[in-house]
């Protein structure tokens, strides 16, 4: 995995949105095998690609999942991962029930929770002082001041 990520492009924008998400199952119960987390991977890359996104990586543990993947500014943060994990309760339902039932029960897969932070870029520290540092324009009065100072011969 290559460690530049390109600036995409939306129709009025250019941004580099990269959030890491983990997922837990309901009671973070001990469910998922290896044939699961590989299907959850083609299910996650297909459904980022069809919101605008891109998975970028994907890898899971018998009680969790992590991904890092690239959602685009005009869709809602929430509504990513609501189709995130919509989609691929979906499929393991249809695909993996026998396993899954005997170690959840009630209709729900995922956790109604979830943790997302927003990586990439700059340290917090660069990006305060860039902030600092911009050419903010001068105040009413001080513009009137150095008008006055051009002026005199």
């Amino acid at each position: 995995m290559s460690t530049d990520y390109e600036w995409r492009t939306g129709r009025t924008c250019r941004f580099k949105l990269h959030y890491h998400l983990v997922f837990v199952p309901k009671y973070r119960r001990e469910v998922f095998t290896a044939p699961m987390l590989e299907r959850l991977e083609a299910v996650y890359r297909e459904t980022c690609e069809q919101m605008g996104g891109e998975l970028l990586e994907f890898n899971g543990e018998i009680d969790h999942v992590h991904l890092l993947a690239v959602c685009p500014p005009k869709v809602a943060l929430s509504n990513f991962i609501g189709k995130l994990k919509g989609k691929s309760a979906y499929v393991l339902r249809q695909e993996f029930w026998p396993e899954v039932e005997k170690k959840l029960w009630g209709e729900q897969f995922w956790s109604p929770s979830y943790c997302v932070v927003s990586c990439g870029g700059a340290p917090l520290e660069i990006i305060e002082a860039y902030i600092k540092d911009q050419r903010r324009p001068p105040s009413e009065q001080s513009a009137i001041h150095s008008q006055r100072i051009r002026k005199q011969p």
